[in-house]
């Protein structure tokens, strides 16, 4: 069961993703009134978070860790259709039922607020409506490039944006300087990567070794990937790496 737990920062300005998530642009007044309404939750890896059609009390930011968005037809068959990393919002104000399935893949930690109380302070406070709707843009955009990877890319250019899109996510959190090798745990595992890219577990694992042999990522262990150059991994993804680092 998801517990209550304590931060292991003592205000929402020590937060690690307190300029990316929906509270970036609040200032010192409106965090008040967000703390008012906010709590945190854990979650151990494999546990669900919510299941779709589940009554939502609450909207929340992934502070730490990874989630997956899953949806189950009729006949019991299951596609993964998103990812929730750091900064990520789940829910949806105005909506009081889960859309999808939203199950930890990590240990996770989230900042849970009221759903009500939330939904009354997007009409009063100007910033928070705002960043959400960029929050909402950006998923959009990320959906659109999404359709793209599954619906025109080769099985290792599939494999290569996976992997850009969440080094890239890490590095905008902090974790590593632009030009610098880039080192982060792969949250999925390749039975799950194989699930969301639309390939099998075989052509996953080949194509991971086929890029470790070609020198665009060295791994260490099971799960922790290195990325040396990160312009020759989004050569590799078929992006143009025009316009910066991190876009």
């Amino acid at each position: 069961m998801q517990q209550v737990v304590a931060p292991a920062f003592k205000n929402c300005t020590d937060c690690p993703i307190r300029h990316r998530a929906v509270c970036a642009k609040c200032d010192s007044e409106e965090l008040e009134l967000l703390e008012d309404i906010k709590y945190y939750r854990s979650f151990s890896a494999g546990q669900p978070v919510m299941w779709a059609g589940d009554h939502m009390d609450f909207v929340a930011s992934v502070v730490s860790g990874v989630a997956t968005l899953t949806q189950t037809m009729e006949d019991g068959r299951t596609q993964m259709v998103g990812l929730l990393l750091p900064s990520d919002f789940v829910g949806r104000p105005g909506r009081g039922v889960a859309a999808y399935t939203v199950t930890a893949t990590t240990d996770l930690t989230m900042c849970c607020f009221r759903r009500k109380p939330f939904e009354k302070m997007i009409d009063t406070t100007p910033h928070v409506a705002h960043r959400l709707l960029e929050m909402t843009l950006d998923e959009l955009d990320a959906a659109r490039e999404w359709m793209l990877v599954l619906g025109r890319k080769t099985a290792r250019e599939k494999i290569a944006s996976l992997l850009s899109i969440i080094a890239r996510r890490d590095a905008l959190l902090g974790s590593a300087p632009p030009g610098k090798e880039l080192v982060f745990d792969l949250p999925l595992t390749r039975e799950a990567m194989a699930d969301y890219l639309g390939l099998t577990l075989e052509t996953v694992s080949r194509q991971i070794s086929a890029l470790k042999r070609d020198g665009i990522i060295s791994l260490s262990g099971k799960r922790k990937i290195s990325i040396p150059d990160m312009d020759r991994l989004l050569t590799e993804a078929g992006d143009d790496s025009d316009g910066g680092y991190l876009t």
